[in-house]
């Protein structure tokens, strides 16, 4: 196996125990298996993958969704794997900590770049080519998004790889001085290794936790409120928008990269 493609032709079967033809055009990815086990169960579809260091599952329609797992470093792994799919359109359902007042528990955030932070998007391209989503499919989300009257932000994310950063005030007075609206471990990574790899990519982002105060964040309690009051939305938000995107067979990739 010399070439990208033929180890990611590999390797996405091994890490997800699911064909690469049992792959739909449009993906959702997650974090989490419950989001997984919730799709299923709504679409009455079968998880693939339990027990491999990803899981899946699709529906009738060809849409799936990957629990790909936490950290820039998985992200990267699942953006290399998927040009054995070169699926037509990726929609990331990440949970984010707020950083702005403006930003409450439960809100969804639409970025329009994100920060990298991470180190890990280096090994890939220059540090100063930004990490963007593919406009036209962040169009969709936000289609979805207004038809419902769901309030939402926009702004930039940034992405790190520590993930106990809350008690360093040295982190949180950068963290104000960059104006960043949100803060998480994938986003700028998936957005630069979809460039890379030609994949279109967005992210529609819950905020889960208000981290730069105290009594923001996120706890084992909290979470679990966050999860029973806001994640079936945010998934139905995913398969609304990205089931759209299929039905209206819109290209959404760039011409030229």
């Amino acid at each position: 196996m010399k070439t990208k493609y033929e180890i990611a032709k590999n390797w996405l079967p091994r890490y997800t125990g699911t064909p690469i033809d049992d792959f739909g055009d449009y993906l959702l990815l997650t974090n989490f298996h419950y989001y997984v086990e919730e799709f299923a169960n709504k679409f009455n579809t079968e998880v693939k993958g339990v027990g491999r260091p990803m899981q899946t599952a699709t529906n009738s329609s060809g849409l799936t969704i990957v629990n790909f797992g936490i950290g820039s470093a998985n992200a990267a792994t699942i953006m290399d794997i998927l040009v054995a799919r070169q699926p037509k359109g990726v929609l990331f359902l990440g949970k984010c900590g707020g950083l702005k007042r403006s930003t409450e528990l439960g809100h969804f955030i639409l970025p329009t770049a994100a920060i990298r932070g991470e180190g890990t998007s280096n090994d890939y391209i220059a540090p100063e080519v930004p990490a963007l989503p593919s406009f036209k499919l962040h169009k969709f989300v936000s289609t979805s998004l207004v038809n419902r009257n769901l309030e939402y932000r926009t702004g930039v994310i940034y992405t790190t790889n520590r993930r106990l950063w809350e008690w360093d005030d040295n982190f949180k007075s950068y963290l104000q001085k960059i104006g960043a609206i949100g803060i998480d471990m994938e986003t700028a990574t998936l957005f630069i290794v979809g460039y890379v790899n030609q994949i279109p990519r967005g992210a529609l982002l819950l905020v889960s936790d208000i981290p730069m105060f105290p009594e923001g964040v996120k706890t084992e309690e909290s979470d679990k409120k966050v999860n029973e009051q806001f994640v079936n939305l945010h998934l139905e938000l995913g398969i609304e928008a990205m089931t759209d995107i299929g039905h209206k067979g819109e290209e959404i990739k760039h011409f030229t990269y």
